[in-house]
C-alpha cells in the first residue's frame, strides 16, 4: 500500500487515501480511506470515485467508496477495486465531500479534490516489447547466419573457380598427352614400316656369286 492523498480540507477534515502501489489489467487494487474531522464537524456524505483509463487515454469509473451520516471521530473504510483488461496507466481518485459545522447550523459545505493513484501495468505494451525484442534477436541471428552463408558461398565460388582453372590446365595436359601419344604411334608405325621395307629389300637383293 502507498499513500496517495494526505491533506486537511478547509481546516475541518483530515483525509488520507492509501491504495495498492501497482497492479495489472484483470487484477485488483485495494483502496483505503481515513477521515478525521475536527470537533464540531459532521460528515454528511462522502464519495471516493476511482477511475481507470481505457487504453491509457479514456477515463472509466472502475470503483468507489461512499457513505452517509458518518459517526463522529475517525472513520476508516477499505474497498477492493477490479481493474478491467483494457485499462492501464495511472488511476485517478476523486473525493466528493459534504459536511456541516456545529457553528453554522443548516449550512452544508461541498469539497471536491482529485489525485493520481495506483499504476496499472501496460502488459500489452510489455508483451509487444518482449515480442519485438525476440524478433530483433531473431533478425540479428538470421543476419549473422546469412552473412556466414554468404562468406561460405564466396569461398565455395573461389574454390570452384580454382578447380575450374585446374580442370582447364589438366585438360590441356591431357590434350598434349594425346598428341604425344598420336605422334609416338605414328613414329612407331613409321619405324615398323621402315624396318619391314628394309628387310624386304635386303631379302630381294640378288645374291653375289663367288
Amino acid at each position: 500500500m502507498e499513500t496517495y492523498f494526505d491533506s486537511e480540507i478547509s481546516n475541518a477534515i483530515r483525509i488520507q487515501v492509501n491504495a495498492t502501489a501497482q497492479t495489472q489489467p484483470n487484477g485488483n487494487l485495494t483502496v483505503s480511506l481515513c477521515l478525521t474531522p475536527v470537533i464540531g464537524v459532521s460528515v454528511e456524505n462522502f464519495t471516493l470515485d476511482v477511475y481507470g483509463f481505457v487504453n491509457g487515454t479514456t477515463p472509466r469509473a472502475i470503483g468507489y467508496i461512499n457513505d452517509t451520516d458518518l459517526p463522529s471521530g475517525t472513520y476508516n473504510k477499505s474497498s477492493p477495486v477490479s481493474v478491467p483488461d483494457d485499462v492501464w496507466g495511472v488511476t485517478f481518485g476523486i473525493i466528493t465531500l459534504i459536511y456541516s459545522l456545529s457553528t453554522s447550523p443548516g449550512a452544508l459545505y461541498n469539497v471536491t479534490c482529485g489525485f493520481y493513484m495506483t499504476n496499472v501495468e501496460n502488459t500489452l505494451l510489455e508483451n509487444l516489447e518482449t515480442r519485438l525484442d525476440n524478433l530483433n534477436e531473431s533478425y540479428y541471428n538470421l543476419t549473422n547466419a546469412y552473412s556466414q552463408l554468404n562468406q561460405t558461398f564466396v569461398q565455395v565460388q573461389q574454390n570452384y573457380t580454382a578447380l575450374q582453372q585446374n580442370y582447364t590446365t589438366l585438360q590441356g595436359s591431357v590434350n598434349q598427352l594425346d598428341n604425344t601419344r598420336q605422334v609416338a604411334v605414328i613414329l612407331a608405325i613409321t619405324t615398323v614400316f621402315f624396318v619391314a621395307t628394309t628387310i624386304f629389300l635386303v631379302m630381294r637383293r640378288p645374291k653375289e656369286s663367288w
